[in-house]
């Protein structure tokens, strides 16, 4: 009698679930928690801050009330917003210079050894540098023109930049590369599919290091030698020994860096970043 082969058959083990589809709940809650967290650092400072101002009962160290009535007069000042335009406009210019050399930098000081060992002095020399010599020199250099914001805070963040780029160069899959040589990938095909996606965390931490090293720069530069600006007004202060409104100036300038790398910076991050998570569901 033929065995009946079905019976020899072992039984199938059941079908895996299906994968669940990352959805906006888990973002939504990670957002909250990052929100909270953050509010929770801004509790402890402001708290710190008044205890501190109670404590020494100087005109130093005004409270937070005094630097709240500063920043709300700020608020409702038009010549604030002109100032902070031109702080802005002036720390777009000068990161997208050096961004552009940075980039450009970093991926041939990746790709080629000889394009490293001729970069990698300048590179040191510039990470050696305080953006107070360029701030100076680009002073002294351009006196108030548009160029001194620019190339002082190109000449600061550019080295940065391109050390961030080269290592994520460097880190960057080979057999990645190998397939779209031999598959003959167009040079935006490479460009968009395996560079850029590769590259993304790079530029990501790059661009934050460079955007911290051109706030700090063009502040510099403002009160060296500009005037406009927020670094310009902060100087204004401090000759009147105003310690609240140099505090309150800082504070609004502290929001729109906030504003900025949380509104800005980490959207564009998470959004460059889906495919991997598309991958890790």
């Amino acid at each position: 009698m033929t065995a009946d082969p079905t019976a020899l058959r072992t039984p199938s083990s059941p079908p895996a679930p299906p994968r669940r589809r990352a959805d906006a709940r888990p973002a939504a809650g990670t957002r909250w928690r990052g929100a909270t967290a953050a509010a929770a650092f801004a509790a402890v400072l402001v708290g710190g801050w008044q205890a501190m101002a109670v404590s020494l009962d100087s005109l130093l160290v005004p409270g937070v009330p005094e630097i709240a009535a500063h920043v709300g007069e700020l608020a409702v000042t038009p010549g604030f917003y002109t100032d902070l335009g031109a702080t802005l406009q002036r720390v777009a210019l000068g990161f997208a210079l050096a961004f552009a050399i940075g980039a450009a930098v970093g991926i041939a000081m990746g790709r080629s050894r000889l394009a490293r060992r001729f970069f990698e002095p300048a590179v040191l020399i510039g990470l050696t540098v305080p953006g107070l010599v360029w701030a100076l020199l680009c002073v002294i250099w351009f006196g108030v023109d548009l160029i001194n914001p620019v190339s002082a805070i190109a000449l600061s963040a550019a080295p940065a930049l391109s050390l961030s780029v080269y290592q994520g160069t460097r880190a960057m899959d080979p057999q990645l590369q190998e397939m779209a040589y031999v598959y003959r990938f167009p040079f935006r095909y490479r460009l968009r599919y395996v560079w850029l996606p590769s590259l993304a965390p790079a530029l990501f931490a790059g661009a934050r290091l460079g955007l911290s090293l051109a706030w700090k720069v063009v502040v510099l530069v403002e009160i060296f030698g500009m005037s406009s600006g927020v670094g310009y007004q902060i100087n204004n202060e401090f000759a009147a020994q105003d310690v609240a409104g140099v505090l309150a100036w800082t504070v609004m300038f502290a929001l729109v860096m906030a504003v900025l790398e949380y509104g800005v910076l980490q959207g564009l991050e998470n959004r460059a970043a889906r495919w991997r998570k598309a991958v890790a569901v």
